[in-house]
Parts: C-alpha cells; structure tokens; sequence
C-alpha cells in the first residue's frame, strides 16, 4: 500500500506547500502592490478558497467520467499557471488572478479518488492518514521556510518555488503513481448525475461535516497569530511574529500523534463515529481555553487540543465519503465534500474577522463553542459507515452476471468488477446480512 499511496502523498504535499509557504507573509507583499487595499489584500490571502470549491466538484466529476491521472495532470498546469502569474504580478489585480488560478488547479478531490480507487476500504483510513500527514508537515516546513526565502530573496520567489515543485510532481505523476484499476459498473446515465450524490442522507451529512471542520479551522488559525502577536494592552499576549513556531510545532507534533489512534480505533474496531464525538469534544475545549486563557501557556495548551481534535478528523473524513459514496461517483462525491470544505474556509475567516473586529476573542470562543454542540449533536445522529463491509470475489470462480443481481437483494449496497485484478467487489450492510451469506446466495 506504501508503494502506491506515497507518490499521491508527495504530489499532495507539494501541491499542499505551495499554497502554504506564501500564507505567513502573502498579506504585507499584497499591501505594497500598486492599487492594493485591505479589502484587496484579505482577498487575495483567502481567494484561492473560492475557486477551489467552485472547481472541486467539476474536478472530481471530470476524472469519474475521463480519468484521474488526466484530471490531475491538468489540475496541476492550472496551478502552474497561477504561481507563474502571481510570481510576475506587478499589481494588486494580476496577484489576485494568479490566485485565483491556483485555486481553480483543484486536484484535492481527484487525489482522494484516486487514493480510493487503489486502496481496499480496509486500508482506506491509514493511505488517507499519510496523505494528511504528508499535508501537516508541508505546513510545517513552509512556517519555516517561508520568512527565510521571502526575507532574503523577496516574496516572488516563492511563487516560483511553488511553480517548479508542482512540475517535480507532474514528474512523480507519471513515473511513480501506479495506474488505477479499471473498473466495470452497471449504472446508468441517470445515476451517474450529479443530483445523484446528494441523494444519500450519509454522504449529505459527510458534507456538513465538512463544512463545520474547516470553517473552525479557519477560526483557529486567524485567532492564534492574531492574540499572541498583539499587545497586552489589546489582550494577546506581546509575542514576536518569530517566535509564533513555539506555538505551532508542539500543536502539530500532538495533533500527528492523535491521527493513527484515531485512524485504527475508527476503522479497524468501527468506532469512527465515536472518534468524530471525542474529536468535536475536544475542539470545543482547545476553543474555551483560547478564548479565555490569561497566560499564555494556557492558551497554547488551548492550541495543542485544537490540533489533536482537528487532526483526530483528518484520516476519516474523505475515508468516509469513499465508503458512503457508490464506484461510479467518488470523484464526485468528495468534490462535493471538498467544496464545503473551501466554502466552509471562506465563511470560518469572513465570520472570525467579523467577530474580533467588533468583539473580542472571548466571544469568537462562545461561538465556536456554540457551532460545535450542533456539531457533535450532527455527528451523534448520523449513520456510521463501518455497518457497511465489501467482499472480494475471484472472477476465476465466481460468475460476474450473478454477481450483478446481486444488487436487487435489499441487504446489497452495490456490486462492481474490478477488471485489473480481476476480482468483483460486492458491497453489504452489515446490519442485514454477513460475508459467509453474500457468499451463499453465490453458491
């Protein structure tokens, strides 16, 4: 599995620190652009969220319909294309193009497919945790790398760097990602559609999950500069821009450590559900110690539960829609997802910028507080995926049209032949029926 889920974590984590290394001085550059203003300046830090959701679902149903390896091929020349502009711009308006055109290289989704495609539900949750945890350290190494190459060789090139990292993984692509199996489904044009992945209350679910996770971890990261940058007098905390890595490092080395319980307790003893609640649970806390820390360390330790409950969620969520989502609209269905994720970015920055500018933190905690009981009590509700299992069936002994009719006995989810591997995969609610019966009515 390593073999085949590395190469997509690399192109990810490339594609990842990109986006990541301009984040810590993007706005002071945009500010000295000619015709820049605040306004103008918040956009371009926050745009490329907004044409990531609007192309997630293009994306994903694209590479459903023509292939993920050409989906991402072009997904990437997008964002090269972006960096290129950006790296150029000699005005506010042209670095808000070159935005915008990052954004719209929106592989997120197509990559997950991908990954799932490769990857049997089994394994799913621990290909999607090195996925994220190739994500938390471009994040972290851009923190880092960011002050260094744009204070002693100027903000531009950054764009640059950017640019020829997403050519290095054009490179991984095509000489080191294993091609998807090919697969046979029997659905037709109209459950094919895009409607069609609303239909599903679980998946439907999925995507307000979505949307709560990343607008909090908006929230978070405008609230955590902003307080222990400002001064005492304005209530943060005085600390230099430099030394904000004493906040992050130990938050992101406790939030990696939380991904691998969280990723085998919730597939492997089918207790994601759970995890999602202790997740939520956890959220809330880091959010009332920040917003109501009066030192600083406990305001970090405030931090460091943020990133365990945030990290708790990483290597499940897109886990989920795969399992949730049928063979023939995974690509569409975590398109989805991811446009409530970016749609959920955008709002989490608009609503914390709101509420510190006529507020106080303390009040942005409440909130947040607030936002996360509807949320665990939206997570308690919803349906676990784990009541759902798959068995794998050697097409050299079992007939594939008997297979196929399977799917008209209510305790099938669906069926699908997987032609590279030569096996069909047959899909069941676990609650109505076991793996030795789906095998029986075969017999």
């Amino acid at each position: 599995m390593i073999k085949q889920i590395m190469p997509l974590s690399l192109i990810v984590g490339l594609r990842f620190f990109g986006l990541f290394i301009v984040l810590p001085v993007l706005s002071i550059y945009a500010l000295d652009l000619p015709g820049a203003t605040p306004f103008l300046a918040g956009l371009v830090v926050g745009g490329y969220a907004l044409t990531q959701a609007a192309f997630q679902v293009p994306f994903g149903m694209m590479s459903d319909k023509f292939g993920r390896k050409q989906v991402l091929l072009f997904g990437l020349l997008i964002f090269i294309a972006g960096s290129v502009i950006a790296a150029l711009s000699d005005n506010i308006y042209m670095l808000l193009i070159g935005r915008f055109l990052q954004g719209a290289g929106a592989i997120g989704s197509v990559v997950s497919a991908m990954i799932a495609d490769l990857v049997k539900e089994e394994q799913r949750a621990h290909a999607m945790a090195i996925m994220g945890g190739t994500i938390a350290l471009s994040f972290a190494a851009a923190m880092v790398i960011a002050p260094l190459v744009g204070g002693y060789w100027g903000i531009d090139k950054l764009f640059w760097l950017t640019a020829a990292l997403s050519v290095m993984a054009i490179g991984i692509l095509f000489t080191a990602v294993p091609k998807p199996p090919h697969i046979i489904h029997s659905y037709s044009e109209k459950e094919s559609k895009f409607l069609e992945v609303f239909k599903d209350k679980a998946l439907t679910r999925m995507y307000i999950t979505f949307l709560f996770h990343s607008s909090i971890m908006t929230m978070a990261f405008f609230i955590i500069p902003v307080v222990m940058t400002h001064p005492v007098t304005e209530g943060g905390f005085g600390w230099e821009k430099a030394a904000l890595w004493k906040v992050y490092v130990p938050a992101m080395i406790f939030g990696l450590l939380a991904m691998a319980p969280a990723a085998i307790f919730g597939e492997k003893y089918g207790k994601g559900k759970e995890i999602f609640m202790i997740s939520v649970t956890v959220i809330f806390l880091g959010f009332i110690a920040m917003g109501f820390a009066t030192t600083p360390w406990v305001f970090i330790l405030g931090v460091v539960f943020f990133f365990i409950g945030f990290n708790m969620f990483e290597p499940l969520l897109q886990s989920f829609v795969a399992k949730f989502a049928k063979v023939h609209q995974k690509g569409a269905a975590l398109g989805v997802a991811n446009t409530f994720a970016y749609t959920g970015i955008f709002l989490g920055g608009l609503l914390a910028g709101w509420l510190m500018q006529h507020y106080d933190r303390a009040t942005l905690a409440v909130v947040v507080a607030g936002i996360s009981i509807v949320w665990f009590i939206w997570v308690a509700t919803m349906p676990s995926p784990n009541n759902r299992g798959n068995v794998y069936l050697s097409l050299d002994i079992f007939d594939r049209e008997r297979v196929a009719a399977l799917t008209n006995h209510p305790a099938i989810v669906e069926s699908y032949i997987n032609e590279t591997e030569r096996i069909a995969v047959v899909k069941y609610d676990k609650d109505l029926i076991d793996e030795d019966e789906v095998r029986g009515m075969l017999s």
